[in-house]
């Protein structure tokens, strides 16, 4: 079930709001003594976080958990960046569970989300590794100006007595982000300057139809480490021309790929001719297939009760 990006925070009793987490979304399928972790394309990522899988083989029930695996930073904030190194380094990975979809062989989807809720926190084992995703009732714009404070994402919104919907994006579920974010694909790259090794900035862009469109160049928000790697995995996508017809900055120097990573990245604002201005780079994304990337435009809720 994926959410609808909104406009701004609202107060609604009907509804409750949650931490947004920054990070990768996970199921998590739960039988036997074992538990297989998917991400959001399908893939089977268990070997590589296999202290998540074994902390939730860990319970006494069958379950398929909805939830987002993150490593948290020295503040206990979720951090996508750090995801990035987490087979190399030790970052402190958590599974965050915020739904469940079945439970010993029922299917709960069509109870009510707040019942759901309570199921799973009643299932999922006792572990460090583990969270139950806690949230609030009514008081949507609190929570967000408390997620602005601390330096969030931003949060969720979910309509109480929902249902869960597969494989749907719906506006019984909401997002909204302190600070403006778009998932982009990486088209081309260009020649580094100065002391800057490996590339110079990454080429941006959407899917429209079944075209691609330029979105924008950027070249900040990269460590020695990830531009070495990011290199490195781009050299085997080269190609001879660009996927568009437009017209982009500093093209005699750019070297075009095939359209295959996603990467996310952080922005100001979006410009007249569909650019986002002042793009930073925050990270690899290996969750979503690059065709299925699409501008994320912000939905005004009807009703706004502040």
């Amino acid at each position: 079930m994926l959410a609808t990006l909104i406009h701004a925070p609202f107060d609604d009793p009907d509804w409750l709001f949650e931490t947004k987490w920054d990070g990768f979304r996970i199921v998590a399928d739960v039988t036997r003594g074992r538990a297989a972790l998917y991400s959001r394309n399908g893939k089977n990522v268990t070997k590589a976080y296999p202290s998540i899988a074994t902390a939730l083989a860990k319970s006494r029930h069958r379950a398929v958990f909805d939830g987002e695996l993150v490593a948290l930073d020295g503040k206990g904030r979720s951090r996508f960046q750090l995801l990035q190194n987490a087979r190399r380094g030790r970052p402190r990975l958590r599974y965050c569970a915020f739904d469940l979809l079945f439970l010993d062989g029922k299917d709960v989807r069509r109870l009510p989300l707040l019942e759901r809720k309570r199921l799973l926190r009643s299932v999922l084992p006792k572990n460090a590794s583990i969270r139950f995703s806690r949230h609030v009732r009514r008081r949507g714009v609190s929570a967000f100006r408390a997620a602005e404070r601390r330096g969030l994402e931003g949060i969720m919104g979910k309509r109480a007595q929902s249902f869960y919907q597969s494989g749907r994006r719906t506006r019984d579920w909401v997002k909204i982000k302190t600070v403006r974010r778009q998932e982009a694909v990486i088209v081309g790259f260009t020649r580094p300057r100065r002391s800057r090794k490996h590339f110079g900035a990454l080429v941006l862009a959407l899917r429209r139809g079944r075209s691609w469109r330029y979105v924008g160049h950027t070249g900040t928000g990269f460590s020695a480490a990830s531009l070495e790697a990011i290199h490195a995995r781009l050299q085997a996508l080269v190609r001879r021309s660009k996927p568009f017809s437009q017209q982009v900055p500093n093209e005699k120097s750019t070297r075009w790929v095939r359209p295959k990573l996603v990467c996310e990245v952080k922005f100001t604002e979006w410009t007249r001719d569909g650019r986002m201005r002042h793009p930073a780079f925050v990270g690899l994304r290996g969750d979503k297939p690059a065709v299925d990337v699409i501008r994320e435009r912000e939905f005004r809720m009807a009703k706004q009760r502040r």
